[in-house]
């Protein structure tokens, strides 16, 4: 019978396993957590350069950062981005950054490390 994580195909031959919510865990890499929490803050960059029309010349003025370093976040190249940095390029943005601490429960083995963009405020 079939994990809950797994379905079988019809032909019984292959299984399909059903992915965590973190792509990188799949794949095994030790540093998944970190990985996710810099695509998701690099997603929230982007998607607020792209709604703000910034140029890859103007970006560079606005984040304190060259442009090739904003080009690599365009095409989310985060290997020279620590989290922090990142965090500090929403506040150049004017984005608040929010980080709540709080117990795990007791459903997980361990704490986790999640980023929620807010949902974007309607202006009257």
């Amino acid at each position: 019978m079939a994990s809950r994580n797994e379905e079988m195909i019809a032909d019984g031959e292959e299984t399909i396993t059903r992915g965590s919510r973190n792509v990188f865990a799949d794949l095994g890499y030790s540093d998944a957590a970190e990985r996710q929490t810099k695509l998701r803050l690099a997603h929230a960059i982007n998607g607020l350069i792209a709604r703000r029309r910034l140029t890859q010349v103007t970006a560079p003025h606005r984040l304190g950062i060259g442009q090739p370093k904003v080009s690599a976040l365009a095409n989310y190249k985060l290997e020279g981005f620590p989290v922090e940095r990142l965090m500090m390029l929403l506040t150049a943005l004017d984005q608040d950054v929010e980080i709540v601490i709080r117990n795990e429960p007791r459903s997980r083995t361990a704490g986790r490390i999640l980023v929620v963009a807010a949902p974007r405020e309607r202006r009257s």
